[in-house]
């Protein structure tokens, strides 16, 4: 009886995120309502509030999961790609993402996009919303122990933060490279942004072309700016 009772909760809670991923694509975030969607399923308003305590409840709820299916994406393009090709992982985790914004656009603005007035991100969303950027930071981990380095002197303050950010994560990645990745994987998402938010229109009429350049020309800075020592073997 009690398997039966989680299996219709179960059931439930996924009706409910499904008419609110329908709602926000249809309304936009901001207009999510758990008054409508109990309207949707029949339901008092009270009913639905046990599943999902709050709007921001459920909001959370939507942005982890798209977070999760990004970030599956990401890492699925990137594995099937041989490790040691870094240009060839670069350009599959790129265009994974964009081909998931484009296919996903309401969800891509949820995450990117205009964000919801009074709505505060829990803790719970973090872990969800790093995965997709470990999958780069894992490419420079790789570059690294490659014998990649990256030119260039950063600023202390930076320094620190990135210095942070690496013993967090336990990667071992130079906080030079970092800064050349992260600013890699900005001209990237500003790329998608730039498309899926329409401020191409009537500018670029070939997108993904335009896409194509920006991820070649930031391989070249990201991997053109490394060196990669050439290793001797020891054996004869």
């Amino acid at each position: 009886m009690a398997g039966a009772r989680e299996r219709a909760r179960t059931e439930l809670t996924a009706e409910i995120v499904r008419l609110a991923r329908e709602q926000v694509e249809r309304d936009g975030a901001t207009n999510l309502s758990l008054r409508a969607i109990a309207r949707d399923l029949g339901m008092v308003s009270s009913a639905v509030y046990r599943y999902f305590a709050s709007r921001d409840e459920l909001l959370t709820r939507l942005i982890i999961d798209s977070y999760e299916r990004l970030g599956a994406a990401a890492e699925a393009a990137d594995a099937a790609v041989r490790r040691s090709d870094h240009r060839g992982r670069w350009r599959a985790i790129a265009h994974a993402i964009r081909d998931w914004a484009i296919a996903n656009p309401s969800e891509y603005a949820l995450l990117f996009g205009t964000p919801v007035p009074g709505y505060a991100a829990p803790q719970d969303t973090i872990a969800p919303a790093s995965r997709y950027t470990l999958v780069l930071l894992n490419l420079l981990a790789d570059v690294e122990a490659a014998g990649g380095r990256a030119a260039g002197r950063l600023a202390p303050p930076l320094k620190r933060d990135l210095a942070k950010v690496r013993a967090t994560l336990g990667l071992a990645v130079d906080e030079t490279l970092m800064a050349h990745g992260m600013a890699a994987w900005a001209a990237l998402m500003g790329a998608i942004n730039l498309e899926l938010f329409g401020h191409l229109h009537n500018v670029v009429d070939t997108p993904g072309a335009r896409f194509d350049l920006v991820v070649e020309q930031e391989a070249e800075r990201l991997f053109a700016g490394t060196t990669v020592a050439r290793r001797t073997s020891n054996r004869a």
